[in-house]
């Protein structure tokens, strides 16, 4: 039975047993694992303190083709949740992680969503305030997968966006001219964000996000791009994260 070792991303854990957990990990090289933590459970484990969601760390773990899950040998944690000070960033955690966890299919490398997530973990420690941090982390996610539009244009006119409108099932943005041109029922236009969201969009789409902390995102802009990106989180993945619900209800 081979063993790995490799940098990772804790993304959540089940109850196996009277004993154990259930892991679920994304791998910087191997994709996504899920693997048993014998004994993770019992006060004394090796494990205790390193399986939160959004852990950092290495894993090593032992994997046999005929099996479904691996054998988790040790997590050597490089940065926990549990040391962030701000009540707001760990209220995110779950959010963070059910994100990454719907986003990275099983055995599958993905480098670049690795990045990301560790990125965003070591922002959070470093106190990146977490409401930019978690537009920035949804903007990266959506647009690494295709869903979030690649350029911040009109893309009728090709005229750049001050303003911008744009609707979750067509993922393209328009300016306010193309949109009144095609007329239709105001319902049909989609959501608009405004030039400070869009001035948000485009320091994302060139700045890493442990600079966050230098930007202004005013809460009206932070409001128009949260909507706008879970109305396509939801489209996209066809249905509401549990986590995102959570969050709407301590908002």
């Amino acid at each position: 039975m081979p063993v790995y070792t490799s940098d990772a991303l804790i993304l959540r854990t089940y109850k196996l047993g009277e004993s154990d957990r259930i892991v679920v990990f994304l791998t910087k090289d191997r994709g996504k694992k899920r693997g048993v933590a014998k004994g993770a459970r019992r006060p004394r484990s090796r494990f205790v303190g390193s399986l939160e969601p959004m852990t950092l760390g290495g894993v090593a773990y032992f994997e046999k083709e005929t099996r479904e899950l691996v054998s988790i040998n040790y997590v050597e944690t490089v940065r926990s949740p549990l040391a962030m000070a701000s009540p707001e960033a760990l209220g995110h955690v779950e959010y963070f992680a059910e994100l990454i966890d719907e986003w990275s299919p099983e055995n599958d490398p993905n480098e670049r969503l690795y990045r990301l997530g560790a990125a965003l973990v070591e922002a959070l420690s470093a106190g990146v305030p977490v409401d930019p941090l978690a537009r920035y982390f949804e903007y990266w996610l959506l647009r690494l997968q295709g869903v979030y539009p690649s350029a911040l244009t009109c893309h009728r006119c090709g005229s750049v966006l001050e303003e911008a409108w744009l609707r979750p099932d067509d993922r393209v943005f328009s300016c306010g001219d193309c949109v009144s041109a095609a007329g239709g029922a105001a319902s049909a236009r989609g959501a608009m964000l405004s030039a400070q969201a869009m001035g948000f969009l485009r320091l994302a789409s060139s700045l890493s996000p442990d600079r966050l902390g230098e930007m202004t995102l005013p809460s009206g802009a932070g409001r128009e791009l949260e909507a706008v990106h879970r109305a396509l989180i939801t489209t996209h993945l066809e249905k509401e994260l549990r986590s995102s619900r959570v969050l709407r209800q301590l908002g």
